[in-house]
């Protein structure tokens, strides 16, 4: 399966010619300020079926003390990719055109969410990081 995604201003866009995989929502107070949002959704990709296709050079990276990073758009902000040592990770759900087919299996550090935000039942949390998979 074929998908694409891009950033809000369209500066930026990628393809992924494979399939998403562990998708998760993250309530901690550091995603809720890198993805302007209650959470993130963000899927693992395999780095070999991830490609740019316009605007790699429009990238801007943020990379924390434990080698993880997300890209972003230096134009419109928008927060497209997780890397680690280099490669994609895996991707923003929201930037992804059209269905990513793939659903949010969990959502991982709940202990911390916004004390605005209340999560439906019925969902699989985790007061932290589930799997230990980032």
């Amino acid at each position: 399966m074929l998908m694409t995604g891009e950033c809000f201003c369209a500066k930026i866009s990628y393809e992924i010619s494979g399939i998403l995989r562990d998708a998760r929502s993250c309530h901690c107070s550091r995603c809720r300020k890198a993805f302007s949002s209650q959470a993130s959704a963000y899927a693992l990709v395999d780095p070999d079926e991830f490609k740019w296709l316009t605007g790699e050079d429009q990238l801007t990276s943020f990379i924390g003390d434990h080698g993880f990073g997300l890209q972003f758009c230096n134009t419109c902000g928008s927060t497209l990719c997780g890397i680690f040592k280099g490669a994609v990770h895996g991707v923003t759900l929201g930037c992804i055109n059209g269905d990513p087919d793939v659903e949010i299996g969990r959502h991982i550090f709940v202990g911390s969410k916004a004390s605005w935000e209340v999560i439906p039942d019925g969902v699989v949390t985790f007061e932290e990081g589930g799997n230990g998979v980032m």
